[in-house]
């Protein structure tokens, strides 16, 4: 065994040959050097900066939860007798979202919004898969980028009056207006998991003997998978890799409409349902395989 290894067989650091009281004796740094304290400030620019990013991530996921409440809220319209009533109680929900996306945009005000983006995109899109959801069963339309980020512009005012609290001295010097927009990849992919809900939601129809539903949302998705098509595999890969749900989807809902209009006489309104159950499972089976 070499005399540089000990009995463990590792091998003695260089630094090891000096005496520990000689090996920092005069080597103190100095706090107070331009290097140092360079230093510090980074130390602390950085800390702030993560301690941003840890808070828009619980935002985003505060947003998400509510998003999807409002989402399933939604659903109930298909067998609910009132269904302004519901439309009412899910404006008043999304509303508590735009609060917690006024919090994002007061995280995010003076910063690059591209740098913490990640940190809130999966709350963003669950939102805009609310609010398009929730414009579909209005108008039977989609609603565009520009009408979702007209929603994310708030007043100093507004925010005084909604929270009912007296602003503190930062936010009284700042005057005029907090907004956050939604960025184009967000849009498409709230979109295309919007025609996941709107699958359920025809399947649903069918089921309480609507059968107007399932015709309009299948010429609905046919415009949108006309429209991620043209996209097709130049855009980025989240937008690419969601087309083939969305195929799922419409393939979906056009067989529910085959059916509805081939056999809709044969098959009585409370069957209809265990109907398309059953072919859906047998579509999955068949995508499985292949």
């Amino acid at each position: 065994m070499s005399s540089k290894e000990g009995s463990g067989g590792f091998r003695k650091r260089k630094h090891d040959n000096f005496p520990h009281n000689q090996r920092r004796e005069g080597k103190d740094v100095n706090s107070s050097s331009p290097v140092m304290l360079a230093f510090k400030s980074f130390q602390q620019e950085l800390d702030a900066r993560h301690d941003k990013y840890e808070r828009l991530v619980k935002l985003s996921r505060d947003i998400t939860v509510e998003s999807k409440r409002t989402i399933f809220l939604l659903h109930r319209i298909t067998s609910a007798p009132d269904m302004e009533e519901i439309l009412t109680e899910s404006e008043v929900k999304l509303d508590g979202v735009r609060q917690k996306i006024l919090q994002v945009a007061q995280e995010l005000s003076g910063e690059d919004m591209h740098q913490f983006h990640r940190a809130i995109t999966t709350g963003l899109q669950e939102y805009v898969e609310a609010v398009s959801f929730q414009h579909f069963i209005k108008t039977r339309s989609l609603i565009s980028m520009d009408e979702i980020n007209k929603q994310l512009i708030f007043t100093t005012e507004e925010y005084g009056k909604e929270n009912k609290t007296p602003c503190s001295d930062a936010q009284d010097k700042q005057f005029g207006t907090w907004r956050l927009k939604i960025t184009p990849v967000d849009y498409l992919l709230g979109v295309a998991d919007l025609t996941g809900e709107l699958m359920r939601m025809c399947i649903n129809s069918v089921g309480n003997g609507d059968i107007d539903t399932p015709f309009e949302v299948s010429q609905f998705l046919r415009q949108v998978y006309d429209g991620f098509s043209f996209i097709g595999n130049t855009g980025p890969y989240e937008v690419s890799k969601k087309l083939y749900t969305l195929k799922q989807s419409l393939a979906k809902v056009e067989n529910a409409c085959y059916a509805l209009r081939v056999r809709g006489s044969e098959i009585p309104k409370h069957m209809l349902a265990d109907v398309f159950s059953v072919k859906t499972e047998m579509i999955d089976q068949e995508e499985g395989i292949s």
